[in-house]
């Protein structure tokens, strides 16, 4: 006999809901061209159209005034400064430094005024400053994006939420390898960590 869904399993215990506070950030994870260049060990078929949202959310967040955060990653030769995560996971070798995989699609380049922080690791807090900077500018909530969903855009939204942000992840704007791991973690996400929202309401959100 089968069980209840996933739904009917959670509810009742988890039905919380945030809502967005007063100064968003638009934060984007990875959307580079690693996971968008075919041929590449990391590329992904739903990563184009997941560019293509957080392009359009980039302009509408620089024409409303609303910050917006790169990340991207790169590694010293052989890993150097990459840990355990590097050891664990050797594909990370195409972003060492140099890679062509590392960089920025042509069509989604930080502008002046952006700002890029570089990791090593799948948080984009987790050792890079941005929440220093975030809470020095009076940022509250962050809509979150890119790649991929279950790994660095997972990582993020629970680092967010650990330092007071509230997070918002834009459905349309991640991608992930495989449906299964995207939707599971979407999943998850809303339940436990944060609100995952569409592209419409993130518009809103941006005040766009």
């Amino acid at each position: 006999m089968a069980g209840p869904s996933a739904a009917d399993n959670y509810a009742g215990v988890y039905e919380g809901r945030l809502q967005p506070g007063t100064r968003p950030a638009l934060l984007i994870v990875d959307v580079v061209a690693a996971y968008l260049t075919e041929g590449s060990p990391l590329f992904m078929q739903s990563a184009a159209a997941a560019k293509d949202s957080n392009r359009r959310l980039a302009d509408a967040a620089r024409a409303a005034g609303v910050p917006v955060i790169f990340t991207n990653v790169q590694y010293q030769p052989g890993g150097a400064d990459g840990g355990v995560f590097y050891k664990k996971a050797p594909v990370l070798k195409a972003f060492d430094e140099g890679s062509p995989l590392g960089a920025f699609p042509e069509d989604l380049i930080p502008q002046p005024g952006d700002r890029v922080f570089t990791k090593q690791y799948p948080s984009a807090f987790f050792g890079t400053g941005l929440a220093e900077v975030l809470h020095a500018e009076g940022i509250d909530t962050l809509l979150i994006t890119g790649y991929s969903t279950s790994g660095c855009v997972r990582a993020s939204a629970l680092d967010a939420m650990q330092y007071g942000f509230i997070p918002l992840v834009v459905r349309e704007a991640c991608a992930d390898r495989h449906e299964g791991p995207h939707e599971a973690n979407l999943f998850d996400l809303q339940a436990k960590y944060a609100e995952v929202i569409d592209e419409a309401e993130a518009f809103k959100v941006i005040g766009a």
